[in-house]
This record gives structure tokens, sequence and C-alpha cells, in this order.
């Protein structure tokens, strides 16, 4: 078992208060997907990602006495992304934020030596990213924390402050568009298509089989 496994939030969040600040760490690896998917989805690059992550943590940290337990520990530090995420982009302006052509990807995980395999997953990622970054922002960033992030629709609702009907209407519109967008990718009759080559051979097998009977 990892070590950010062993104890749950509370348990964490108990020991930082009784002055273990180096358990911090632990709840910094369990969030860090999460908050990388929110930041992202709002566009900003990596490396703007990555601080935001850092401004939110240490955020969360500072005020770490104030968590109620009322919520989900991962609802309140995605409330607090979720803030630091809007005032930058209030702030800034749009040349700091990523494009969808953009080549860097969301859930980047590649390795030196790639088989097939991680090379279709890789360029399916990639479309479905593209895709997801082409969507209205509200509702782009109701699917990250619904289907993505994995939070109910209650805590969805919570670190939006939106009802959890509304919830409902933004993941659904949001499935609605990434499927459309994503249909602008392929080709349907290219899909698993029967190439010319290998219906030669089946006919000649066919064929070959009737000429015996």
């Amino acid at each position: 078992m990892k070590a950010e496994e062993k104890y749950t939030d509370k348990q964490l969040i108990d020991k930082i208060l009784n002055k273990e600040t180096a358990m911090f760490e632990l709840i910094i690896r369990r969030n860090n997907p999460y908050l990388y998917r929110i930041g992202r989805m709002y566009r900003f690059s990596h490396e703007d990602t990555q601080d935001l992550m850092q401004e939110t943590y240490m955020e969360a940290f500072m005020h770490l006495h104030q968590f109620e337990n009322r919520s989900s520990f991962r609802t309140w530090i995605s409330k607090i992304m979720l803030h630091q995420c809007y005032r930058k982009t209030q702030k800034w302006s749009s040349k700091h934020i990523q494009t969808p052509e953009n080549g860097d990807h969301v859930f980047e995980n590649l390795y030196n030596t790639e088989t097939s395999a991680q090379v279709m997953n890789r360029e399916l990622n990639s479309v479905i990213e593209k895709s997801l970054l082409s969507i209205p922002e509200d509702y782009r960033v109701a699917f990250t924390l619904r289907e993505i992030n994995g939070l109910s629709v209650q805590e969805t609702a919570e670190a939006l402050g939106i009802s959890e009907s509304n919830v409902k209407v933004r993941v659904s519109r949001a499935k609605a568009f990434l499927r459309k967008e994503i249909e602008k990718y392929y080709i349907r009759e290219e899909i698993f298509e029967f190439n010319l080559v290998y219906c030669d051979e089946i006919v000649n097998r066919v064929m070959q089989k009737l000429r015996e009977i």
C-alpha cells in the first residue's frame, strides 16, 4: 500500500494540524491528478497549471483548520483550485491561455519505448483532450469534476455553487458536445475498414473452398 493510501483525509488533516507538517506531502500526492485536470480544463498550460496547484495547496494548508469535514476534502480543495483558476482567467490576457491546438496533453503519461497500444491510447487521448477543450467552459468544467475526477453530483454542485439538476444538465450537454467534436476526427466508413487487400484474400479463400466441394 502506498503511503498516501494508508490514511484517510481526516487522519492526515488531524496529523498536519498537530504539527506533523511533513504529512502534507501525502495530501499533495493524493490530489495532484484532480487539481491538474481542473487547471488544464481551463486551458492553462502545464507550467501555469502547476503554479495554480502550488497556490491552491498553499491556500489549503493555511486554511486547513477551517475544513469542517462537511463535504469531502477533494470537494473542498477543488473549490480552492476552481477559485484560483477563475481569478487567473480574470487577471491574465488570452495569450497566457493555451489553445486546443497545442500538442501538450492533459493526461500525458508517455514512456521512452512505446508499444502500438500505447501509441494508439496516446492518440485517442489527444483526440479526447482537444475535443474537451473545444466545448463551452461551464460544461467542460462540470464534466471534468463529475466524470473525470469522480465527484458525485452533489459534490460537483457544491464545488461549482450550482444546483444538482444544473450539474446533470451541464454534464449531459458536455457529453453531447464532446460526441460532436470527436466525430470531426474520424470518417465513419473508415472505422474497422475492410481493406481491399483483405477483401481479395477472403474472396480467394471462399472461392477455393467452393471449388473443393
